[in-house]
């Protein structure tokens, strides 16, 4: 399951830069992950999925602007979220950046935006795409909300109770 997020061209191209003594192997991989990430796009721009969106900032292929919007019966009804996606240079073997620009209240997500999203940390996948990322992202906000809230307050009651009346 492992070798799924290990970069087959990866040993391949770091040795035979090696061997050349220079960097070539970097511009390879750089083409490639361009050619994934503009596979991704058309494939997200052919989904037809609701709600969500994204798209290279300007000229970087490797930065994208995303949008969610929130889901109905939802407490993120009718909003809409920006977010940034920031891809490095060993993707899809690495899990991109992403955060929201726009102020997002929600326990997984921090004041500055960073989700805390188990597909995007520990249990991040070759096999995932821009468009699974941001279906999982809405997923996320279509949470039961009051009981993540719940859920909340209780850890910062527990927290609260064991540093003030221990």
């Amino acid at each position: 399951m492992a070798s799924q997020n290990m970069d087959p061209a990866a040993a391949t191209a770091s040795s035979t830069a090696a061997l050349k003594g220079s960097e070539s192997g970097g511009s390879a991989a750089r083409g490639s992950v361009s050619k994934r990430l503009q596979q991704e796009l058309m494939t997200l721009m052919m989904s037809g999925d609701k709600g969500i969106s994204a798209f290279p900032e300007s000229d970087n292929l490797f930065r994208w602007v995303g949008t969610i919007d929130g889901a109905q019966g939802t407490a993120y009804e009718g909003l809409r979220y920006r977010l940034s996606l920031d891809f490095p240079a060993g993707y899809p073997y690495q899990a991109p950046r992403v955060k929201f620009v726009t102020a997002c209240f929600h326990p997984n997500v921090d004041e500055q935006g960073f989700i805390c999203l188990d597909i995007l940390k520990d249990k991040w996948s070759a096999l995932y795409d821009v468009r699974s990322i941001l279906l999982s992202i809405q997923s996320l906000l279509g949470g039961n909300l009051k009981l993540l809230l719940r859920r909340s307050l209780y850890h910062i009651s527990v927290f609260v109770w064991f540093f003030c009346f221990k």
